[in-house]
């Protein structure tokens, strides 16, 4: 049964895995046994995240560039092909949140949020796949969210791009399936990550944050997730144990989707 779940040999690329979800991911493969590769958008950040994997005793190659750069990121592909090899896996984990009202919000700030969250998966899955294809096979993982079935006021941007991820996702599948390519996508729900350390501040009298009692409320699971919640569900999209599994979105959210709530 093993063997199933094993990434022994593999190459993974796991955007923006510095710290939080990505780095978690990425440790993950790497107990697997895959190769890791990983990038970020400022030097500081990739040296920290190399120190990082470094304490874990994983020997991880960190690049820096931009997600939405899409000639930088093919010049990262073609260096990380030459450096380290073809990539197998794919894990499309960079992303950011701008939590304003929609009437708050500038044009600039929704184009900003879009192009990070779903234009740069696009980008970097475009760069891969020829080779992915040459090889005959290949891994594509697209980080989606709850929010790609949901809406909810402050997120419109965020919204929009996850679930127009959901959408690429299922496209990607439905495009490179016959050349033995599956992508697929994991929707954390709400994860305890530094982006979403403002939601579970204590307040001045050490009450829980509202929002903290309304998630955990909300939850059938009664907590937040943590990025270790995701590492299990990212090894089986990544392994020989969902080949036949394409354009299927993984919820990973406490049940959260499942839960209407308590009856009042």
């Amino acid at each position: 049964m093993e063997h199933f779940f094993s990434l022994e040999g593999k190459i993974a690329l796991i955007t923006g895995a510095s710290y939080g979800i990505g780095f978690e991911i990425a440790k993950a493969y790497a107990m697997a046994g895959a190769k890791i590769v990983f990038n970020d958008i400022k030097q500081d950040l990739v040296d920290k995240g190399v120190a990082a994997y470094q304490e874990f005793g994983i020997e991880a190659h960190g690049y820096v560039c931009d997600v939405t750069d899409e000639v930088g990121i093919q010049k990262m592909v073609a260096q990380i092909e030459k450096e380290v090899g073809v990539i197998d896996i794919l894990v499309n984990n960079a992303g950011i949140i701008k939590r304003t009202p929609m009437l708050e919000m500038t044009a600039k700030d929704f184009r900003q949020v879009v192009d990070i969250d779903l234009n740069a998966p696009f980008i970097v899955s475009k760069a891969v796949l020829p080779s992915m294809i040459k090889k005959g096979h290949g891994k594509i993982i697209n980080i989606c969210s709850m929010m790609s079935e949901l809406g909810r006021e402050t997120v419109s941007a965020y919204a929009a791009a996850k679930g127009g991820l959901k959408m690429l996702t299922k496209n990607i599948a439905s495009e490179f399936g016959e050349a033995n390519i599956q992508c697929n996508g994991i929707g954390p729900g709400y994860i305890a990550t530094p982006q979403t350390a403002p939601l579970r501040e204590r307040q001045a009298d050490g009450s829980r944050h509202p929002f903290d009692q309304f998630i955990i409320a909300k939850t059938p699971a009664a907590r937040w997730g943590t990025p270790a919640d995701l590492a299990g569900p990212a090894i089986f999209l990544a392994s020989e144990a969902s080949n036949f599994v394409n354009g299927h979105i993984l919820y990973v959210d406490g049940g959260i989707l499942a839960y209407i709530g308590k009856q009042p």
